[in-house]
């Protein structure tokens, strides 16, 4: 598989997962990888120093929040011209890099402009997610759907994949109306009123065994009320 690709991954406090992840990505395919580090330590950044051959390290003063490190290491992907695929992952290991290769590939025989990996497909696989969090889970997945119109199942999981147009339109359009998994759903909607092509994968999400997750009922409520937000301004937002 050719090297045109990039992978940003948004990190907080993940020094635990983050050497794993990173070389079960390169069992996989060749790519040039993105972390985009808000931790408030630098343990981090001192396991990405051992590591140098393709690792791009941008570390951040604060937390910022997930959707904006994602835009953050979209923005420096797309300064390179070589790269044509742009992937989003988390670094806890509940998104397979074992997927990746078969992503891809499903990803450009489509001809897609974004490919999810849903949750909420039939031969999809939830392993080890606690009852409060899958309860969150649909509920906001039914409220995306019924508030949004886009169709698709998952409007949630960031274990994306997008071409170089869609990734410009990101951009160039989203992180207005909030910030965390918000801008998930505001992406799906900015891309899908722009006409761009959308799929959807089954993926096997596998809850972290190592960490802490950054989800918290503050982040909960504010994803919410960036649902209800991207609702009232859908019909505004310029694509």
């Amino acid at each position: 598989m050719n090297s045109n690709i990039a992978i940003i991954i948004p990190a907080y406090n993940e020094s635990e997962n983050i050497k794993d992840l990173l070389k079960k990505i390169r069992q996989n395919i060749k790519s040039q990888i993105i972390v985009v580090d808000d931790s408030n330590n630098n343990l981090t950044k001192n396991i990405l120093k051992k590591i140098k051959t393709n690792i791009v390290y941008i570390k951040r003063n604060k937390k910022l929040g997930r959707g904006s490190a994602v835009l953050e290491g979209l923005k420096y992907a797309l300064k390179k011209k070589n790269f044509e695929i742009f992937v989003e992952m988390d670094a806890d290991l509940s998104h397979p890099p074992y997927e990746l290769r078969r992503n891809i590939k499903f990803f450009n025989n489509k001809n897609l402009d974004l490919l999810i990996g849903s949750r909420y497909l039939e031969r999809s696989q939830i392993v080890n997610w606690p009852i409060s969090r899958r309860i969150f889970s649909k509920l906001a997945n039914f409220l995306a759907r019924f508030l949004l119109k886009v169709p698709c199942s998952d409007y949630t999981n960031g274990y994306r994949i997008y071409s170089r147009g869609a990734a410009n339109k990101i951009v160039e359009k989203c992180g207005k109306i909030g910030d965390g998994f918000i801008i998930l759903s505001e992406i799906l909607v900015v891309l899908y009123k722009s006409n761009f092509k959308i799929g959807e994968i089954n993926t096997k999400f596998v809850n972290r065994s190592r960490g802490e997750s950054s989800a918290n009922l503050r982040l909960i409520i504010a994803s919410l009320i960036g649902l209800i937000k991207i609702y009232l301004k859908r019909n505004s937002i310029k694509c």
